[in-house]
């Protein structure tokens, strides 16, 4: 029996995988969180085999408690399963070293079976995916750019950003300047529909 930890914030999506994954006589949903912070200490609890990680999860990123996961319980396999069919973003899944990642729109036969292949210590990604990624560029961005752009494209204005980061005002300026200049953007907002678009925002 492959024990499984499912981490979907939508409710009646992750009904719907439990109740699929309910099907197969080999797999066991042994716990369900919503919350990206939820993982770690749910995981340690439970003891899973195979963790199935949304990224965009409240709290945490999926990718960032999957990076977690790994330190605290590295023989515990990762399956992303995502809606964010972005190279830029299976990148950032591949470097946090994941086994897995399937798209939510593939059929529902795929994921028992991934699940299964993962549990196995085989890798999974979606093949389409994978070709896109293949000439998928990598962020020019650095991490504290990322940072600053991420809390922009959530309206924060500099000022809000500054006090959030601990920097000055001026310096986020200078960072959102920095950060539209490397990504060839008209403007801020520009730069986060660029960054959005290549799956570095998340």
């Amino acid at each position: 029996m492959i024990r499984v930890l499912l981490a979907e914030d939508m409710h009646m999506v992750r009904g719907a995988l439990v109740a699929l994954l309910s099907l197969e006589r080999d797999i066991e949903v042994v716990c369900e969180v919503e919350n990206g912070d939820e993982i770690v200490p749910a995981a340690l609890r439970h003891r899973p085999e195979v963790a199935v990680i949304d990224i965009d999860l409240p709290g945490i990123d999926g990718l960032t408690a999957a990076g977690r996961l790994r330190e605290r319980m590295p023989d515990c396999r990762i399956l992303i399963l995502t809606s964010m069919g972005r190279p830029g973003t299976l990148l950032r899944a591949i470097s946090a070293q994941v086994s897995g990642y399937l798209l939510k729109d593939a059929p529902p036969a795929e994921l028992a079976s991934a699940v299964r292949r993962v549990a196995a210590g085989q890798r999974v990604v979606d093949p389409q995916l994978a070709l896109a990624a293949w000439g998928g560029a990598e962020s020019p961005l650095t991490d504290r750019e990322t940072e600053v752009l991420r809390l922009a494209s959530k309206g924060a204005e500099p000022s809000e950003i500054a006090a959030q980061l601990h920097l000055s005002t001026g310096t986020v300026r200078n960072y959102l300047t920095t950060i539209t200049t490397k990504l060839n953007a008209r403007n801020r907002v520009d730069a986060v529909l660029i960054a959005q678009e290549s799956g570095w925002l998340l």
